[in-house]
């Protein structure tokens, strides 16, 4: 009781000692576009970064694509084998980055976390929006091999995770193996 009232007191006494002196700074937690003119000056730097960034990304997207494309022509290959690797390799790498860090610093949760739900959001989300700009039909191979395989490394990433609820080197060392072996046999 004698620390509440000794804050009560004194925060009438010092203007500093309670936020509520400072009307501005009050609606400025209240409402961001009340803040001072500096505080909206900190949000040039960042958002001029992330639009970089974006343009950079649509970009690098419209280069890897157009590059894959000559790849495929160059091999002889179809567009839909340098899809299924080079650009699901490529356009990976991010997540591949983001999960090593994440088990390195022992935070499998992340990890883990990462990879799922960026396969999901990437078969939903991606596939759902590419779908609704630009319908087009599911090459005929994707539909016989390549999606049925998909359902069965999903189903065994599944059992792998059930088994002490963490994946073993063991279990990783047949992931790896296991896409080593389906770009052997996709490759001509």
């Amino acid at each position: 009781m004698g620390i509440c009232g000794s804050s009560y007191s004194r925060s009438g006494r010092l203007p500093t000692a309670a936020a509520i002196h400072d009307k501005g700074l009050a609606l400025s937690e209240i409402d961001p576009g009340i803040a001072p003119p500096h505080a909206r000056r900190t949000l040039v730097i960042p958002l001029l970064i992330a639009l970089v960034g974006l343009v950079l990304v649509v970009f690098g997207g419209s280069l890897l694509v157009s590059g894959a494309v000559s790849l495929a022509r160059a091999f002889g290959v179809s567009e839909t084998l340098i899809g299924l690797t080079i650009v699901a390799v490529g356009t990976s790498m991010p997540e591949l980055v983001t999960s090593v860090i994440a088990a390195l610093k022992r935070q499998g949760d992340i990890a883990f976390g990462n990879v799922v739900g960026s396969n999901i959001y990437n078969i939903l989300g991606i596939g759902g929006a590419t779908a609704i700009i630009a319908p087009s039909h599911v090459p005929s191979e994707i539909v016989r091999f390549d999606g049925p395989l998909m359902v069965l490394v999903s189903a065994l990433l599944v059992c792998f995770a059930a088994t002490g609820l963490r994946i073993s080197r063991w279990e990783g060392l047949a992931l790896i193996a296991g896409y080593v072996s389906y770009i052997w046999v996709l490759w001509p």
